[in-house]
Order: structure tokens, then C-alpha cells, then sequence
């Protein structure tokens, strides 16, 4: 019989013996990822048909992904606090179950308002079960091979996520009705926290401690950053489709980064001035690397989600292909993507941190290139794109469980939910920041030229916003160069 002992003093759990013991709770964690990942990817696929149904125009469209994604990235920190301070376990279990509900929900959305806040409050289960889920993680495994791997596990699970949601979108919305995406995947989250109720420890014995120690939740905290992230992810989103001038966008834009500051002051005050226990301790980003890793984290991402969204945008707008052959050309990337989880776990105890995320850096830097230079549209999707497919997941889910991974060290035990709240908001960040920059600057190509299908403005944008995305993972490779310099093997620190 496997037994785990609970520490009371710091609310972990140490493996005695049996390390296999803890497979089923990786894969179960590991599902919830998959799932996130995969509801997202099958919905940009079947996004025509949802718009169809509903009636939603062509301008407000981006809703049907964006309401997911902003309650999602909104809502992490929180929900990570939360998580460490009451019970990772449950807040995964019920976040699994509200995901559950409201994905069932969806398919019955009347109109495109309550669609849009259904898919939000999926966002909102969501960011509950991803960050109580790494927080577990964390907490369950000590520094060496068992973390390595249970991250990569983790890791693959996004990339499992990529590959389904790209086949089963394609498959389903070309078969049958789009709402049976949606209720296969609401089935599938069920089993997830069924699963979470069977195979996660209680640890509630040193969580009532942990809270106890703690003080309690920051809920003024945790209402301004969640406010000031809202107020920004919404301006950007509704920017990036009405442009900015639009009168309420400038002072909406300005409230959420006074209230952002103000989040920082209270943070800093409770920290140093008050026992009470702040939302996110400001000290934290004192540690160049730490602080490194967030910002590599953000400029990468941001570089990869475009990455991908452009050259979407170049076969299907641009070349004109059908939803299936595009599904065919983004496959290697779920494809490698799953590979590189794998062999994460082995690079992360073999090769310095430097020269990994170096690697990972310039991998997709070189994909972002080879779809920006003025390659013949007629060339053989072999030459370049299948090239810069597979060097783009290759370096994202290699980079992914080395940061997140490095970011988990870096926090004490009873942060570890928090750790996986503040990644996944960092990349929430990015990814809509670097896509509002990316619009602009293809729209602003776009109109200097013909932006029709095969038009030579059309490819001009596309190729302009792929050097921005090279930009974005040029500056992280180059950070990294800089903040890692003599780093470590990330899978063996702290041993």
C-alpha cells in the first residue's frame, strides 16, 4: 500500500515509496490541460458554423474565442490563491464540475449574448482546474525525475489537446452538428472530475492549517488585479476589431492600468507594513530570473498564438484552402508538439537552462521567419511550412514545462497553486497584447494594397506580421541569453 505523508508545517505531500502510484492523478491532471486546450482549438475550427447558427457578424466573431479566454486569463490568480489557501483538490474538482455544466450548457445558447457569457463561464471553471492542477503538481512532487516528468505529462497534454481539437473540429463540424463538440467535451470533462473526486489526495488537514497561517483570502487584492485584467483584455479585444477610436476605449484602457497600480501599492503595503498576507507578494519579482522567465514567457507565446492565427489567416484567406487541408497543414505541429513533451522531461536533467530555451527561442524565431520572407505561395507546402510547423512546436512544448517547471522552484510550497495562476495569466497577457500589435500593424499593410484572396496586399500584411512575430521571439531569445546566462539544468535544481 503507498503511503503519503502530510507535512503540516508547509501543506505538501512527500512520495515514500511507489512511484507509480501517482500516474492516474498525473493523467488526470493532465486531462483537464488537454481539455482546456482542446475546446479552444476545436471552437476556431467550427467558428463558422457557430456564426452561422447564431447570427453573429463577421466584426464580433473574435467573441465566440475571446469570452473564453478573458475569463480564463481574468480569473487564474484568484483562483490559485484561492486554491492554495482552501484546498487545491476541491477547487480542481468543483472547477471541473463547472466546466462540466457549462459545457453541456453552450449548445443551448438562444443567441449569440448568452453564448458568449456561457463560453466565459467556461473560461471561469477553466482557470480553476488549470491552476489548482499545476498547484497539485507542485506541492506532490519534490525536486528530481518524478517532477520532470509529471511537468512534461502535463505539458503533453496541450499538445494532445492541439492535435484532437484540430481532428475532432475538423471532423465533427464537417459531420455533424458543431453543438456535439461542445456535449462530447462537457461528457469528457465529467470523467475528469470524477476522476479528481477518486485519485487526488486529501490534504485538507494541512490546507486548514495552511489557511490558518495564511489569514485568509485578499479579496481587495484579488478584486482589483481581477478587475484591472478585465478592463484590459476587453479594451484590447474590442480594439483589435473596431479600432481605437472607438470613445470609451482610451479612458476604459486608462481605468485598467490605474487600478492595475493601485493592485501593486496594496501588494507592497499588506507585504511590508501589515502581517496580512498579500494576493501576490511584489518581493517575488526581486529575482531577475523569475522575472525573466515571465516576460520569456509572455514575448514567446505571444509570437507562437500569432504564429499560428496568421498563417491561418494565409491559407484559408489568402491561398483559399478548405478547413480540412488547413487541419492537415497544422498537424505536425500536435504532432511534434506531443513528441517534445515527452523528451522535456529528459532535456530539462541534461542540457543547461541557457542553452534549452536558447533552442526553444530561436526554433520558433526560424518558423516565424520562413512564413514572413517573400517565399512563392506556389512552393511545396515541404519546402517551408512543414519546416516551420515542426520547429514552432518543437520550440513551444519544450519551453513551456522549463519555465513553468523553473517557475514552480521558485515559489514556496504553499504557493505552488499561485505559481500556476501567475504563468498561465502571464501567457494570457501576452498572447492578447502581442495579437492586438500583430492586427494593427497587418491591417495597416493590408490597406496599402489589394487585400482580396491571392491579393498582393493581402500577402504583404500577413508577411509583415510574421517579422513581428519573429521580432517577439528574437527579444526572447535574446533575453534569454542574458538572464540565464551560467543557468543550471532546470530539472535537476534543488536537488
Amino acid at each position: 500500500m503507498v503511503s503519503i505523508d502530510i507535512d503540516a508545517e508547509s501543506g505538501t505531500s512527500e512520495i515514500e515509496k511507489e512511484e507509480s502510484f501517482h500516474i492516474p492523478l498525473v493523467l488526470t491532471l493532465s486531462s483537464a490541460n488537454l481539455l482546456n486546450t482542446l475546446t479552444v482549438q476545436s471552437s476556431m475550427i467550427i467558428l463558422p458554423s457557430i456564426a452561422r447558427d447564431l447570427d453573429i457578424p463577421a466584426a464580433r466573431q473574435q467573441w465566440i474565442i475571446s469570452s473564453y479566454y478573458i475569463a480564463y486569463g481574468c480569473f487564474l490568480l484568484l483562483w490559485g490563491r484561492l486554491a492554495d489557501i482552501y484546498g487545491r483538490r476541491t477547487t480542481f474538482i468543483l472547477g471541473s464540475a463547472w466546466v462540466t455544466a457549462s459545457t453541456i450548457a453552450v449548445p443551448f445558447a438562444p443567441n449569440e449574448i448568452a453564448f458568449d457569457i456561457l463560453r466565459a463561464m467556461q473560461g471561469f471553471g477553466g482557470a480553476a482546474n488549470v491552476s489548482s492542477g499545476l498547484g497539485i503538481l507542485g506541492g506532490t512532487f519534490g525536486p528530481g525525475k518524478p517532477k520532470d516528468y509529471a511537468f512534461s505529462i502535463y505539458g503533453a497534454g496541450h499538445s494532445l489537446g492541439t492535435i484532437l481539437g484540430i481532428l475532432l473540429g475538423g471532423v465533427i463540424g464537417q459531420y455533424l452538428s458543431w453543438k456535439w463538440i461542445f456535449w462530447i467535451f462537457g461528457i469528457l470533462a465529467g470523467g475528469v472530475a470524477v476522476a479528481g473526486v477518486l485519485v487526488i489526495p486529501s490534504h485538507a488537514a494541512a490546507d486548514r492549517i495552511a489557511a490558518a497561517r495564511k489569514g485568509g483570502v485578499d479579496w481587495l487584492g484579488g478584486a482589483l488585479i481581477t478587475t484591472s485584467l478585465l478592463l484590459l483584455t476587453f479594451t484590447l479585444t474590442e480594439a483589435e476589431v473596431d479600432g481605437w477610436e472607438r470613445p470609451w476605449i482610451p479612458p476604459v484602457l486608462s481605468a485598467s492600468v490605474v487600478i492595475g497600480v493601485l493592485f501593486v501599492c496594496w501588494q507592497v503595503y499588506l507585504e511590508l507594513r501589515t502581517t496580512r498576507a498579500p494576493l501576490l507578494k511584489m518581493s517575488i519579482w526581486l529575482n531577475t530570473r523569475f522575472t525573466a522567465a515571465q516576460v520569456v514567457l509572455a514575448l514567446f507565446q505571444g509570437s507562437f498564438n500569432n504564429f499560428l492565427l496568421f498563417a491561418t489567416y494565409y491559407y484559408q484567406d489568402f491561398l483559399s484552402k478548405s478547413v480540412i487541408s488547413t487541419t492537415l497543414y497544422f498537424l505536425p505541429t500536435g504532432i511534434v508538439g506531443l513528441a517534445a513533451s515527452f523528451l522535456a522531461a529528459k532535456a530539462m536533467s541534461r542540457i543547461r537552462s541557457d542553452a534549452l530555451l536558447t533552442f526553444c527561442t530561436s526554433c520558433l524565431a526560424v518558423s516565424c521567419l520562413l512564413y514572413a520572407l517573400p517565399i512563392p505561395p506556389a512552393a511545396p507546402y515541404w519546402r517551408a511550412g512543414f519546416v516551420a510547423m515542426c520547429l514552432a512546436a518543437l520550440g513551444s512544448d519544450l519551453l513551456a514545462p522549463v519555465l513553468t517547471l523553473f517557475t514552480a522552484l521558485s515559489l514556496p510550497p504553499e504557493d505552488q497553486a499561485l505559481g500556476g495562476g501567475i504563468c498561465n495569466s502571464i501567457v494570457q497577457i501576452g498572447r492578447v497584447v502581442a495579437l492586438v500589435v500583430a492586427t494593427a500593424i497587418q491591417t495597416a499593410v493590408v490597406k496599402q494594397g489589394d487585400g482580396g484572396p491571392g491579393g498582393a496586399g493581402l500577402l504583404s500584411s500577413l508577411h509583415a506580421a510574421q517579422y513581428f512575430n519573429f521580432g517577439l521571439a528574437l527579444s526572447s531569445a535574446v533575453l534569454v541569453a542574458y538572464a540565464f546566462r551560467g543557468g543550471q539544468k532546470v530539472g535537476t535544481a534543488g536537488k
